[in-house]
C-alpha cells in the first residue's frame, strides 16, 4: 500500500508517501511546507499546504495523520470518520496550538482524497495504560470529571517505535522489557514503558511540563505564574507565550533554542550556553533517575530524537552519575514516527476491508 502520512506542526507541514505491506519498505517521496502563515509566505494556511502537496504524489491508498491530542477516548490509531472527527476538535481546548491544523490538514486532504480511508494515529494514545496514581494531578477530583484534567503524554508514537526496536535489539520479549526512553529534540520527554506499556510520561496535560525544551521551561513552581502576573502585572495570555516560546534552552542562554549552537558556545565560553546545556542535562539525568525507581530498574535507556541521537556529549553528560545505576545498556534509536504511522493506517486499512 502507498500511504502518505501528514504531519502537521503550528507552522509547518511534513509530508511522507511511504510504500508498505512488503520487506522492502521504503520512502517514495517526502517534503515539507515551512513558514505556513508567515510574513511574505506564499502558502497562508495548511488547508493551501495540503492542496500543494497532494495533487503531485500520484495514488495513494491511505492517509495517516499525527493527532497531538485523543484526550481519555482514543486509545488507540483509529479510522477518521464524522465522529471521530467531532472528537478531535473536541480535544483542542486541550491542545489549541496542534489538533486545529491536523484538523484542516483531515478536512483538505479529505476533500482532495474523498475516497481514500483516513486514519488518526495519536501522541497520547501509547499512554493510556498510565496507572492513576501516574496521570492524577492531586487537584479536586471534580476538575478530573469535569474538565478531564489529567496527565496525558506525548510523542507517544515515537516512545512507542523505540520501545520495539530496543526489545528487538536487546533480544528480550516485548512483554518483558523494562526501557527508560529519551525521545529529545526541540520538544522533549522521558518515558517509563514496561513490558511494551507505557507506566509514566515527563509531559502532562499539555507538551509543557517536564524536561528543558527548546523554547518551553517544562516543569516549574506554578507561583512563578502568579507572581509574573502580581509584580509584572502580566497577562495570562503574556506569561503562556513567556513559558511556551521564549524560555527553556533559548531562555537560559539568551541566544539560540539549538543544542548545536549552545554547544558549540559553551565550549568557546559562552557561560549562558554552558548552564542551559547544564540544566538541559540535569533535569533528563533526573527523571531518568525518578523512572528508573518506578520501574524498579531498567533493560536499557534508549536515546532519540535529533539530540538524543546526534549529540554524543550531551548523552555522555546525562549520564554521568548514573553508574550508580548499574546493568543498563544505553542504546541509540533513530525514531521514525511516520513509519509507525504508515503501519498503523495500512493494518485499520487492510482490517478495514477483511
Amino acid at each position: 500500500m502507498r500511504i502518505l502520512v501528514l504531519n502537521a506542526g503550528s507552522s509547518s507541514l511534513k509530508y511522507q508517501l511511504i510504500e508498505t505491506g512488503s520487506r522492502d519498505e521504503h520512502v517514495v517521496v517526502k517534503g515539507a511546507v515551512e513558514r505556513i502563515g508567515a510574513a511574505g509566505s506564499p502558502v497562508h494556511n495548511h488547508t493551501e499546504a495540503v492542496e500543494e502537496i497532494l495533487p503531485n504524489l500520484g495514488p495513494v491508498d491511505g492517509v495517516g495523520h499525527r493527532v497531538v491530542h485523543g484526550g481519555e477516548r482514543f486509545k488507540a490509531s483509529a479510522l477518521i470518520d464524522l465522529d471521530v472527527e467531532h472528537a478531535i476538535d473536541d480535544c483542542c481546548s486541550l491542545a489549541p496550538l496542534h489538533n486545529p491544523h491536523h484538523l484542516a490538514c483531515y478536512r483538505a486532504a479529505h476533500a482532495l482524497l474523498p475516497n481514500v480511508p483516513h486514519v488518526a494515529v495519536f501522541d497520547t494514545a501509547f499512554f493510556h495504560t498510565l496507572p492513576r496514581r501516574a496521570f492524577l494531578y492531586a487537584v479536586p477530583y471534580e476538575l478530573y470529571e469535569s474538565e478531564h484534567i489529567r496527565r496525558y503524554g506525548f510523542h507517544g508514537t515515537s516512545h512507542r517505535y523505540v520501545s520495539g526496536k530496543a526489545a528487538e535489539q536487546l533480544g528480550i520479549p516485548p512483554d518483558e522489557v523494562k526501557l527508560i526512553t529519551c525521545h529529545l529534540g526541540n520538544g522533549c520527554s522521558v518515558a517509563a514503558v514496561d513490558g511494551g506499556k507505557a507506566v509514566d510520561i515527563s509531559m502532562g496535560l499539555t507538551p509543557q511540563e517536564g524536561l528543558v525544551m527548546g523554547t518551553r521551561s517544562g516543569d516549574i513552581d506554578i507561583g512563578v505564574i502568579f507572581h509574573l502576573a502580581r509584580q509584572k502585572q502580566m497577562t495570562l495570555d503574556e506569561i503562556e507565550k513567556l513559558l511556551i516560546h521564549r524560555s527553556g534552552l533559548l531562555g537560559l542562554s539568551g541566544r539560540s533554542n539549538d543544542m548545536r549552537d549552545l554547544v558549540h558556545a559553551a565550549a568557546g565560553g559562552d557561560e549562558r550556553a554552558r548552564i542551559a546545556v547544564e540544566v538541559f542535562c540535569y533535569r533528563v539525568r533526573k527523571y531518568i533517575g525518578a523512572f528508573w525507581a518506578v520501574l524498579g530498574g531498567a533493560d536499557a535507556i534508549v536515546f532519540t530524537g535529533g539530540i538524543g541521537e546526534n549529540r554524543p556529549e550531551v548523552r555522555d553528560e546525562i549520564m554521568r552519575g548514573l553508574e550508580c545505576l548499574g546493568g543498563a545498556d544505553v542504546l541509540v534509536i533513530p525514531t521514525n514516527e511516520e513509519l509507525l504511522i504508515a503501519r498503523d493506517t495500512a493494518r485499520l486499512i487492510g482490517r478495514g476491508r477483511s
